[in-house]
């Protein structure tokens, strides 16, 4: 679904693309703001008919766990960072993937407002209960650049078994989707890709602001390849296919630097969701598609045995 874009200086937007921005967002305006803040505004009798009730006048949504753990794939220290609905999440929760972008890390992972839109989308019996789970990546692409520093082997070999120890993602604790934002976003199309090779596919993918570049000049710019042949190799433009039959959503900002790209991959591979709007490359931004990738990766979890 995308918006419609500029026309004569006025943006006209589609009654379903406005459907997609806030298919999962709150019902009233009052909830909304209460999202925002991670207290809901309302008195008990409200709070117990939206779903959402506690022994307190206020709920907190949403809970942020952060741990320290060896990765031997990338030889070092990383963060381990949890965003769950609640203190006390079910045993076996599934969990997605959130990838951080460029000069980011575990924490900085996910747009403003994601936990508060989870806790407050699962309270409400919006969607199921799942949560995310980020880690440190490093500022390549998700790929191996250096011997002994493979991001993308810690993602489907070292995190599937960090999620299993803490009672998370279900029997083998393999995350059930994957997202990112930026370079995460990126990593989020490469990853699925992994998985698809490994006849593992995801049930999901959602990429924010994917970092797409279309010409070898810009992307060698950053280093981080060891050449075009390196880039192509991986480059999801290149491998359009990779995620057929996967339910993907991207978004975008129409003044983001990476909008040609993502207009490309949308144009090629037709995702469940492929949202652009007015926007640049910045949270600002990021933080809009939050209530409509909380409710596509809830959508797309795992059928119960």
């Amino acid at each position: 679904m995308r918006v419609n874009e500029p026309t004569e200086g006025r943006r006209r937007v589609s009654r379903r693309s406005l459907l997609i921005a806030g298919a999962s967002g709150l019902g009233v305006a009052g909830l909304a703001a209460g999202t925002a803040t991670g207290v809901v505004p309302f008195n008990q009798a409200l709070q117990r008919a939206l779903g959402v009730a506690s022994s307190t006048p206020v709920t907190q949504l949403g809970s942020m766990r952060v741990e320290r753990v060896y990765s031997h794939a990338r030889g070092r220290q990383v963060d381990l960072v949890f965003l769950l609905p609640s203190k006390k999440p079910p045993a076996g929760l599934p969990m997605s993937l959130m990838l951080h972008g460029l000069h980011g890390s575990a924490r900085t992972a996910a747009p403003s407002g994601l936990l508060k839109q989870l806790g407050s989308d699962v309270a409400r019996k919006a969607v199921p209960a799942y949560g995310y789970v980020a880690v440190d990546g490093g500022d390549n692409y998700w790929h191996q650049v250096r011997p002994g520093d493979d991001p993308m082997a810690m993602l489907l070999e070292e995190v599937p078994q960090w999620l299993r120890a803490r009672g998370f993602g279900g029997a083998d604790g393999t995350p059930f989707a994957c997202s990112g934002v930026s370079m995460g976003g990126f990593g989020a199309l490469l990853y699925g890709r992994r998985r698809v090779e490994r006849r593992q596919p995801p049930a999901a993918i959602a990429a924010i602001a994917p970092a797409l570049i279309t010409s070898w000049q810009e992307m060698a710019k950053r280093r981080i390849f060891t050449g075009m042949t390196d880039w192509t190799s991986l480059d999801p433009l290149r491998h359009l296919t990779a995620l057929q039959g996967i339910p993907t959503a991207v978004y975008c900002g129409t003044e983001d630097s990476f909008i040609t790209g993502v207009r490309r991959y949308i144009a090629e591979t037709h995702p469940a969701i492929g949202y652009t709007a007015h926007g640049k490359h910045s949270d600002t931004f990021f933080r809009t598609t939050v209530p409509s990738l909380v409710g596509f990766l809830g959508k797309h979890l795992p059928k119960k045995a």
